[in-house]
């Protein structure tokens, strides 16, 4: 056993117990920290000594890491002497833990098995990374720093849901994404096994679920933009898990201190049970029922019938074969975003609705859901369920996920005494980008940054009291509708799912973002040792350019991470080192092509940034509208193809109009407006714009109309269409711009029967 001292630390320490808790390089930070002087090291010589076989099977994990990447594995003997000693004290909170770590060994004590686990994964994060990689790294000294730490977690329900429906997840990349949340003391795996686009579990009593449902037409295109399956296409993109995958998932999650909760939707999200087992849809239904390859569109409507007891039956079957091999004392239920057109008009459901004494269809869901839930409590189990169930009477127990916004809607559910996880899709949802859309992959509408997910604080301020201590967690929700690889859903989830970790375990308290991220900075190499891809979304540039008014644009742009330089360059050139420092917005007054990038201790760390601003005489005017953001109408800059982009003024729903302030009378002989059209979104061109102008902003007199025929307006595209008016003669200082809404969109359309936004990008007057 090597034992040395040493003077300093490995990572920058205060004086205060709490600033050196956080100072210390572990996701969750530890509740409190002492500082000690040295550093314990393991070898081949090191044992542990524990007191039971549960406890020795925690401690096997742990030093079966060093097996491949220090080239021994420390001894493990129940009892006796050892370096690295478990003891248990009944007196601390249910997975907290006390950590004493000296030149001579290591204590550890802790009132249950999970606390000994989560003990082990602060030293594991302590030691270097490679201890998470499967290469030998001869040299390397296995060392943890002395110290003490005392820690516990703020919520008992810790949670990561995968969404295996959309994306299906190989068994080994499952196992890898259980290790990773296991380090990071998550407890919870939401498993969402059950969607229109695939079922991924075996079910002995239905075949045709593995034959039938867990099969869809590939698709190039991105998820909301995927065709349905046509005639006489043959289903090639799929898969599930077997029963003896899924015991092997649990198993492992378990030895992890994971609990593995299952969901099997319901009402609505079925099309691939449906595909399989038609006759449990209404009989009303009127369209080939198939596994559906993206959104879907009008085919999402089709979900079982809750007029029919084969349902049910077929349900509780279902249930008994998923509820067997889950140990688990939940069984989610889904719930969530049940259209029922068919329900309305179909007389299964009408014959039922009258029986049952249902005044209307959401109430129906009610019975539909409470059935379900009361047949899960009869075999012990816990029902879970999303937050639409709030919409009507809740069933007995029944927990409630809160998601839509904030997850409010859980609140509802808390006063009725129900108890409720946060997973509010502004924050936790990690289908949405992570960082400048410019850079990221394709995915659904807005941002939610690394900071976004650290400072978000689970309890609200305008909560009743009560409504705490219903709360039992939270949970980071990872939905794959646009992934497509391993690497695909590593780019979303990390290194968010960091941030998520610690709002779970982590006490409220002030938050410390720069601290947050110097931990980050040391834990995010040992997800790198095990394979992990992860954005680097966070040193990436946001940027906001806004006309001043006299023809100029200022430029403003930002990072989260505030240990970085913005270095930037204006003529075109790649920013280097020793670049022109970013310390304030400035001003540029003609066509200037912006680049910056961000740089810490000379070495690039975000990707670069091209602004290229191009000047007409719209450039730096101002716009009056009835938008927020319709300075982007004349800031100089094209949005991208995404209309989500920040670069898009839009309209929903109606029509709408602005007026553009030239300055002084101008000379006006071609307009060009940039449009977007995302079919698959239900963005779509105006259906007429017009043009007037004016020298007094009072009296408008008409310039130009350009109209658009239906078929070009909701032709299947997404693209950036600029809508040209050439040919003009007008001398004025205002123009207006007024454009009519499409309407809704068109039988056959990606979002039939909804209505459209309508988007603008930038004003160019030549």
């Amino acid at each position: 056993m090597k034992r040395q001292l040493i003077t300093t630390f490995a990572v920058a320490v205060c004086c205060s117990l709490f600033s050196w808790a956080a100072a210390l390089p572990v996701i969750p930070a530890p509740a409190l920290v002492t500082e000690g002087e040295g550093y314990f090291e393991f070898d081949g010589s090191t044992k542990f000594a524990v007191e039971n076989v549960e406890q020795l099977d925690v401690a096997r994990l742990f030093t079966s890491r060093f097996g491949e990447s220090a080239g021994f594995v420390p001894a493990i003997e129940i009892g006796g002497d050892g370096d690295v000693v478990f003891a248990t004290d009944a007196t601390l909170p249910a997975e907290g833990y006390k950590l004493d770590v000296s030149t001579g060994g290591i204590s550890i004590k802790a009132a249950d098995t999970a606390g000994f686990f989560y003990a082990l994964q602060t030293l594991r994060q302590l030691l270097p990374a490679a201890i998470d990689g499967s290469e030998y790294a001869p040299g390397t000294r296995w060392q943890v720093p002395v110290m003490q730490v005392e820690d516990s977690p703020r919520f008992g329900y810790r949670s990561l849901m995968v969404d295996v429906a959309r994306y299906f997840m190989p068994k080994n990349e499952l196992l890898k994404l259980i290790d990773i949340a296991a380090m990071l003391k998550i407890n919870k795996l939401h498993l969402h096994l059950v969607d229109d686009t695939g079922w991924r579990i075996e079910i002995k009593r239905y075949p045709k679920l593995m034959q039938v449902g867990a099969w869809r037409m590939h698709r190039d295109e991105v998820f909301p933009a995927r065709p349905n399956q046509r005639p006489g296409e043959v289903p090639n993109e799929g898969g599930f898990y077997t029963q003896g995958d899924i015991r092997e998932i649990v198993a492992y999650a378990a030895d992890r201190q994971i609990e593995v909760i299952p969901e099997i939707e319901m009402p609505a999200h079925t099309s691939s049970s449906l595909a399989a087992y038609p006759e449990l849809a209404c009989p009303v239904v009127d369209k080939p029922i198939t596994v559906l390859p993206g959104g879907g569109g009008k085919n999402t409507q089709i979900i079982y019938c809750a007029g029919n007891d084969s349902v049910f039956a077929f349900l509780q079957n279902v249930l008994d074969e998923v509820m067997a091999l889950f140990p688990s004392k939940y069984m989610h239920l889904g719930g969530d975003e049940a259209v029922k057109t068919y329900w309305g008009i179909c007389p299964r459901c009408k014959a039922r609705m009258e029986a049952e004494h249902i005044d209307n269809l959401e109430d129906m869901q009610g019975y539909f859901m409470k059935r379900m839930s009361d047949y899960v409590r009869s075999k012990g189990k816990i029902p879970m369920g999303w937050d639409e169930l709030t919409n009507h009477e809740l069933p007995e127990g029944m927990v409630i996920y809160g998601w839509r916004g904030f997850g409010e809607a859980a609140t509802k559910a808390a006063a009725q005494g129900h108890k409720f996880i946060m997973t509010p899709a502004r924050v936790l949802y990690f289908i949405r980008y992570q960082g400048p859309q410019w850079f990221e992959p394709y995915t659904y509408f807005g941002n939610i940054t690394l900071k976004d997910v650290y400072e978000y604080e689970p309890i609200r301020q305008n909560w009743k009291p009560e409504y705490a201590d219903l709360l039992m967690g939270v949970q980071a929700s990872m939905w794959t509708e646009f992934c497509r690889s391993e690497a695909d859903v590593h780019h979303q989830l990390f290194p968010r799912l960091l941030a998520a970790a610690e709002v779970a375990w982590c006490s409220r308290g002030e938050k410390d973002w720069q601290g947050f991220l110097h931990r980050a900075d040391a834990v995010l190499p040992h997800l790198q040792a095990m394979g992990i891809e992860y954005a680097r979304s966070m040193y990436n540039i946001d940027h906001k350019l806004t006309p001043v008014g006299d023809g100029k644009v200022q430029v403003e742009m930002s990072c989260i991470r505030p240990d970085v330089e913005i270095r930037y360059t204006t003529d075109g050139t790649d920013p280097v080192a020793k670049s022109k420092l970013y310390k304030e917005p400035f001003k540029v007054k003609k066509a200037t092509v912006v680049k910056a990038v961000t740089f810490r201790g000379g070495e690039q760390m975000g990707q670069v940034l091209t602004l290229d601003v191009a000047f007409n005489k719209a450039t730096g005017r101002e716009v009056t509208s009835n938008v927020a953001n319709d300075y982007v109408l004349t800031n100089g800059l094209r949005g991208s193809d995404r209309h989500s982009d920040f670069e898009w003024a839009g309209w929903y729903a109606k029509d709408g109009s602005f007026v553009l302030d030239l300055g002084k009378r101008t000379s006006i002989k071609r307009i060009v407006l940039g449009c977007i059209n995302n079919s698959s979104m239900g963005v779509h061109i105006p259906a007429e714009i017009k043009l007037s102008v004016s020298s007094d902003n009072k009296t408008f007199k008409p310039l130009a109309t350009k109209a658009y025929s239906h078929e070009e307006v909701f032709r299947t595209r997404t693209a950036i269409e600029d809508a040209v008016f050439d040919g003009l003669s007008a001398s004025a200082r205002y123009v207006k711009v007024e454009f009519t809404n499409p309407g809704k969109c068109p039988k056959g359309d990606f979002k039939e029967g909804q209505d459209t936004w309508v988007y603008f990008d930038e004003v160019i007057v030549e």
